[in-house]
């Protein structure tokens, strides 16, 4: 199927690893124009070798998002590298995963900051561009724990809840000049980011890592957990023309791990 996603103008925050490179490889496999951004250089410098050695090149912009003039530079940067965004994927930023009873006001606010306004501040740098442009594409990249309360993820999932809300807020706003604006909501999945999280779910239960795991792993009715190429492909098409009446939804991607109707 062809996505007629040739030559759009693609900018993924937390490009550089995880669930953001693997969308930079689906992106880049249908011929769109790639910008990754992160605030590691390190991460970014390594992301672009792997992608060279398979053919693809890409933009990439460093910046910590949690400031919003650096979000505006990135976004700056890319233009200047690519053309005009036609596509922006929110994939940066992790809130911190800490049990309920070692939360604190800083643990509140650092949530937020890592999460929620790193999302809000890349969507704040290309949403009027988009809108004067009548064109554009949103797709932010969730996660399960703001429709379901985890004890260990209470900050983050209030950071993920608001991202939803904005999500269906700005959709309703910005129809009207042609912007898009959906979210999909993994559960777990397999990338390094899993890891850290696992380790805060096991000491929390008082088992080991591996433990952890597997009974993620068998709440899963599939039997396993997620894939980030499986996540991109959604992505990809929510960005894409064949999404084209698809605004201001949350697409849950938790392989029914959380059977909830809304």
């Amino acid at each position: 199927m062809d996505l007629g996603l040739k030559d759009r103008v693609v900018l993924i925050t937390g490009g550089s690893k995880g669930i953001g490179l693997a969308c930079a490889k689906a992106f880049l496999a249908e011929g769109a124009k790639v910008a990754i951004a992160s605030r590691s250089k390190v991460n970014l410098v390594a992301a672009e070798r792997q992608l060279k050695a398979e053919g693809r090149e890409v933009a990439k912009v460093a910046g910590d998002l949690i400031d919003p003039a650096n979000a505006r530079r990135m976004v700056a940067e890319a233009e200047q590298a690519l053309g005009p965004i036609d596509v922006l994927v929110n994939s940066a930023g992790g809130a911190k995963r800490t049990p309920a009873e070692e939360v604190t006001a800083e643990a509140w606010r650092a949530a937020m900051d890592a999460k929620y306004f790193t999302y809000i501040h890349a969507i704040d740098a290309v949403l009027k561009g988009m809108a004067s442009r009548k064109r554009g594409a949103i797709v932010n990249i969730v996660g399960s724990g703001g429709k379901v309360a985890a004890a260990t993820h209470l900050p983050g999932g209030a950071a993920n809840a608001a991202l939803m809300l904005v999500t269906a807020g700005l959709a309703n706003a910005y129809g009207k000049h042609g912007v898009r604006v959906n979210a999909v909501n993994p559960a777990a999945t397999l990338t390094d980011r899993l890891k850290a999280g696992m380790e805060t779910d096991a000491r929390a239960a008082g088992i080991t890592v591996e433990e952890a795991l597997r009974r993620a792993t068998a709440r899963a009715p599939l039997g396993r957990l997620a894939q980030p190429e499986e996540i991109a492909n959604a992505v990809l098409f929510l960005a894409s023309d064949r999404a084209s009446y698809i605004t201001g939804a949350v697409i849950a991607m938790d392989g029914a791990t959380y059977p909830i109707v809304v």
